[in-house]
């Protein structure tokens, strides 16, 4: 339950029991008979089965700590959710209100199709597997190790689009399991703050259109220098006066050769902050966001996207929706109506029309609301935009006068690994809050009791989460060459933290705070800089030397090795 504590009598601060985790999104289907919903409710482990034209909601309960997140229903009826910590895949019966199976699939599932022709459910995991298994049950048929990061899936015939989440970048997958083509948003040039350039981040979701390809609401992030004054995260109010805006762009069928060279950018969404979902009208005529950090939807015409773009850097043809809570997820019904699941207080809600409130404890947590709400009114810019779901953006920023910097993640206990940021010139969460939060996103200094909530949540962070390895013998000679003294990464990396909380010389020409390895297999790029696209790109001279580590004496093979260990932790 959320009991209410007194740190600013102009504010109300509430608490829950356990702090609730990172929004995500894409959680709300309406099934193929246009008026039952169904809501996997993340931060209370259960999925809403709804008759959206009436009748009291029913809640299938799951066990605690599942976080359900995406679904989709298959030709039989039956709903089949991915439980993102969990590890598995539940399927419902919808009729029953109850769960027929539960199957282990990988660590951190993220993105669920079903392929009609197979009758099969395809799952996208986290830590780059995409698995395959029968619709009507039993273990997986296929499980193919992509890429990590893998977020969506969307199946055209026997081709499948998959999507990456931070890199906003699509996989087109052939029948035998190859990746075909990869394919890349292009890169977006602002007239409006800085004069900039944004390179596209944070694939949210994609969603497909029923012509055929898709559509994916991403994050677009600024590449040109980010001026580190009060207020430098953003200018104005307008689509693109933040170091982050919202963009919808459209990805070609499956079939199409690779155009990403060539294809327009999208233009940005005004007012968008945090961008978690997207539904398509049964018609294929109309779009609908959610923006979780600013509690709306905007609706549009998928027509006007290229048209936009042409026109404008800003799309000005899109209608806000204020909602009546925080939204997380979006979907049309069988009339086309937008249907809006609220994580707080819990409810669907029908736009233009009725609330459908879903029973339970409230979820409102001081820690959790700070971090996915931009601080002030003018920016759209909240904590999430540059590290969703908790963790980060992927992006290396340029920053005047530090210089680049790669985003950190959060996940994992950050708080632990004090001092903060690469320089570590913060020395705790207070310093942290007055340099970002306050200055640089125009938020207020917050109290004792609220800058200890938002400890609190960041504490509650998992990292991300390793899959398992596919050669364990060598994980264990990795393992060894790791606490190697020749090799000396443990002289740093030590500890249950993985770090020493100092920082090192590691021959980057400028003294770095020593992060915590925790989780770093889904953390590419690597190094303040960004030098590394890979593990492997960590040991290149180019990208540290011997000051980081004493590698010049091992083998190609025994460097694998080593990866292969890293990619564990």
């Amino acid at each position: 339950m959320a009991g209410a504590y007194v740190d600013d009598p102009d504010q109300e601060i509430t608490v829950t029991e356990v702090p609730p985790p990172a929004i995500s999104g894409g959680t709300l289907i309406v099934a193929s008979d246009g008026r039952t919903a169904v809501a996997a409710d993340a931060d209370r482990d259960r999925v809403w089965i709804v008759d959206l034209d009436g009748g009291e909601p029913a809640a299938v309960p799951l066990e605690r700590g599942d976080e359900p997140g995406r679904l989709v229903e298959d030709a039989s009826g039956r709903v089949h959710v991915a439980l993102r910590r969990a590890g598995a895949v539940v399927t419902l019966d919808v009729e029953a209100r109850s769960v027929i199976a539960r199957r282990e699939i990988c660590r951190a599932p993220r993105g669920v199709a079903y392929d009609a022709a197979s009758d099969a459910i395809h799952v996208a995991c986290a830590g780059g597997e995409l698995v395959t298994l029968p619709a009507s049950g039993g273990p997986a048929v296929r499980k193919l190790r992509l890429a990590p990061d893998l977020r969506d899936v969307v199946v055209e015939g026997d081709r499948l689009l998959v999507s990456r989440f931070r890199s906003a970048e699509t996989l087109v997958v052939g029948p035998d399991g190859a990746v075909l083509s990869r394919r890349t948003l292009p890169v977006f040039h602002s007239n409006g703050f800085a004069n900039s350039d944004y390179a596209p981040s944070v694939a949210w979701r994609m969603a497909p259109l029923a012509g055929g390809g898709a559509l994916m609401v991403h994050q677009r992030s600024m590449s040109s220098k980010v001026t580190l004054s009060p207020g430098g995260y953003y200018q104005a109010a307008d689509c693109d006066g933040n170091i982050v805006h919202a963009a919808v762009s459209r990805i070609d069928p499956a079939d199409v050769p690779d155009t990403s060279s060539t294809s327009l950018p999208a233009a940005a969404i005004p007012n968008v902050s945090l961008p978690v979902d997207i539904a398509v009208a049964p018609d294929g005529a109309r779009m609908a966001i959610v923006a979780a950090g600013r509690r709306s939807v905007v609706s549009a015409t998928v027509d006007n996207l290229e048209r936009d773009a042409e026109t404008d850097s800003c799309s000005p043809e899109v209608t806000a929706n204020a909602v009546s809570g925080q939204p997380v997820a979006v979907a049309f019904d069988g009339q086309g109506e937008i249907v809006v699941q609220l994580r707080e207080p819990a409810a669907l809600q029908v736009l233009g029309g009725r609330i459908i409130a879903l029973p339970g404890e409230s979820v409102k947590d001081t820690g959790h609301e700070m971090f996915h709400r931009p601080p002030n009114g003018v920016s759209a810019v909240a904590c999430a935009s540059c590290h969703p779901e908790g963790h980060e953006d992927g992006r290396t920023w340029d920053f005047d006068p530090v210089g680049l910097r790669r985003t950190q993640a959060l996940g994992g206990g950050i708080l632990k690994t004090a001092p903060l940021h690469w320089s570590g010139d913060l020395q705790d969460l207070a310093g942290l809050m007055g340099e970002v939060f306050v200055s640089r996103m125009g938020g207020q200094q917050p109290g004792a009791r609220r800058l200890d909530l938002m400890a609190r949540f960041l504490d509650s962070l998992p990292a991300f989460p390793a899959s398992p390895p596919e050669d364990d013998a060598a994980v264990a000679r990795g393992e060894v060459l790791f606490h190697d003294k020749q090799v000396a990464c443990a002289d740093c990396h030590g500890g249950p933290m993985l770090t020493n909380n100092r920082n090192e010389d590691v021959g980057k020409g400028e003294w770095l705070q020593v992060p915590s390895l925790l989780g770093i297999s889904g953390r590419a790029p690597f190094m303040h800089d960004g030098c590394a696209a890979t593990l492997h790109d960590r040991f290149d001279p180019l990208c540290g030397g011997d000051k980081h580590g004493d590698v010049s004496g091992l083998t190609s093979a025994q460097l694998d090795d080593l990866v292969a260990y890293l990619e564990t932790l």
